[in-house]
């Protein structure tokens, strides 16, 4: 990795001065161009009010669509900028309608948000979920997807890089299987989207959801929503306001034509452009470039950690991202985590645990994991103090 600028990357970062940061699929340290842009448009707000300062800004409100529309490679009137991608998810999700016996497929991964949303649905409905088995590298066994496709597939539903576990689930295959059935196809981008290249187009899904704080290093606070231009007319909002639809009569309302009918009226204007600024700014590294990056430091975290005495890496996948997930045989995840956020410098990392992927926590024999998530600008002294540290505990 010889080509990437470490040394710019850390400069505008100002949190690698303070911290060792392997918290990146919690939310990422931002670079200082979009702690910028957010200060800059809230002084204005201060200044002159928050209608009047989103006017004078309109055109660095919208650029945010036209660069998350670079980012996916679609367009500009497919996305919805919602306050965070849980939301942005429930959104699409909830838009849909379904009935008795419509089958919603799943993977074994999959985050807990979301399956608490299939179970809702599916008493609402009548609906049933169907998890889709694991290949022997432990990601969604696209073989397998084919063998369970009918006509009552309504949705095909997974989470691109899981919470837990390190690896990237096939999201352009399960794709190309979803567009021969001519179902649904929603991906949870949420862990992948910033730290890998997207097009919507390759993967062929109809919806796609994501945050802003995690790989793309933007505001908290702010997520957004593909939904394919054709998908549109299958799909009625759960929730509509004067932004998303216009009362035309006493007794009819229309639609937005685009898919900002999944966005409601009151929003966050300083996350909204921060976000904007922070998808240019990792569009000017180059989506394959920080690809490249954060695996190729993943990779190097899970092979010293194999040499930290009790240390076990519980990674998954046949491609592996930078979220890297290990237990101790001497200490609970939770101590590990308290024990090296008071480390000087302080290292961050968190837990996961079977409460947000209990399906491919309880078949594994697991409960709770130690994660630790790199993003480009950490470097390989980085990984060598934290193994250290590791070992220290130990």
């Amino acid at each position: 990795m010889h080509n990437f600028d470490i040394t710019r990357a850390r400069a505008e970062t100002p949190g690698c001065g303070h911290v060792l940061h392997f918290n990146a699929a919690g939310a990422s340290l931002p670079p200082q161009c979009v702690v910028d842009a957010q200060k800059a448009h809230l002084d204005l707000e201060a200044e002159m009010g928050g209608y009047e300062a989103a006017d004078v800004r309109h055109d660095a409100i919208e650029h945010s669509y036209d660069a998350i529309a670079q980012l996916l490679n679609c367009q500009r009137d497919e996305i919805a900028i919602i306050e965070n991608a849980t939301r942005a998810w429930d959104m699409a999700f909830y838009a849909i309608p379904f009935n008795p016996g419509d089958r919603i497929l799943t993977a074994q991964a999959e985050y807990g948000s979301n399956y608490i949303a299939y179970l809702q649905v599916a008493q609402r409905t009548g609906a049933v979920i169907e998890v889709i088995p694991n290949d022997e590298w432990g990601q969604v066994s696209v073989a397998a997807l084919r063998q369970m496709m009918d006509a009552r597939v309504k949705l095909i539903s997974i989470t691109h890089i899981p919470t837990n576990g390190g690896l990237v689930n096939p999201a352009t295959e399960i794709g190309a299987v979803a567009r021969e059935w001519n179902c649904l196809y929603l991906l949870d981008a949420c862990q992948s989207a910033g730290q890998m290249p997207l097009d919507v187009q390759a993967i062929g899904c109809d919806m796609l959801s994501a945050t802003g704080r995690k790989y793309l290093r933007g505001p908290r606070g702010s997520g957004f929503l593909y939904v394919r231009r054709a998908a549109l007319a299958q799909l009625d909002p759960p929730m509509l306001d004067l932004h998303a639809a216009t009362w035309v009569a006493r007794d009819r309302y229309e639609v937005r034509a685009d898919a900002r009918r999944f966005e409601n009226w009151e929003t966050n204007y300083a996350a909204k452009i921060g976000l904007g600024v922070a998808v240019d700014y990792a569009l000017n590294w180059g989506l394959a470039a920080i690809w490249a990056r954060v695996h190729y430091l993943g990779e190097l975290l899970r092979l010293r950690l194999a040499h930290v005495p009790g240390v076990a890496v519980r990674d998954l996948g046949k491609t592996r991202c930078g979220i890297v997930t290990f237990t101790h045989a001497s200490h609970d995840p939770a101590a590990i985590k308290a024990a090296l956020a008071a480390h000087h410098p302080r290292i961050n990392v968190t837990t996961t645990s079977s409460f947000g992927t209990r399906l491919d926590m309880e078949a594994r024999g697991l409960s709770l994991m130690v994660r630790a998530s790199l993003h480009y600008y950490n470097d390989e002294d980085e990984i060598e103090q934290f193994c250290q540290a590791l070992s220290v505990i130990g």
